[in-house]
């Protein structure tokens, strides 16, 4: 089944190249330069975000909010705004099992300071809400 090129006779050998075992040899090289080759390990560098205090001001067990006289608002003994008890409220929300708040405002706290820590309580849906401190209240009047 030879193909005649050109004005060939069948009786004349073949002048083309044989390219099958070219082609065999360059295979096995490339194949040989590819084992060889050192794997490339691509590193891609973070800044992976450095976790704040804020996390560990969210007991898991139970949190105190105070208010005192002058309408500082502290959570678990450090001072904080409302937007920060709003965080710490919904950081707790997201553990697992969510830890009892304990709200404990000062008898002689402004109302309006205690309204606003509530609303903001409120607001968050916390479930396990206390008061403490309530002996307090029968001493003031």
């Amino acid at each position: 089944m030879s193909m005649a090129v050109g004005d060939r006779d069948e009786n004349e050998p073949m002048m083309d190249m044989n390219t099958t075992p070219l082609i065999d040899v360059m295979l096995v090289l490339l194949i040989m330069f590819i084992i060889t080759i050192p794997v490339q390990t691509h590193a891609v560098k973070i800044d992976l975000p450095v976790p704040t205090d804020s996390q560990s001001n969210v007991d898991p067990e139970k949190n105190k909010v105070m208010i005192d006289p002058a309408g500082t608002i502290t959570w678990n003994g450090s001072p904080v705004d409302l937007a920060q008890l709003a965080n710490y409220l919904e950081q707790t929300k997201a553990l697992p099992v969510e830890p009892e708040l304990q709200v404990q405002p000062d008898p002689y706290a402004r109302y309006i300071v205690v309204d606003n820590v509530m609303a903001v309580i409120k607001r968050s849906g916390v479930g396990k809400l206390g008061f403490v401190g309530n002996e307090q209240y029968a001493r003031v009047f």
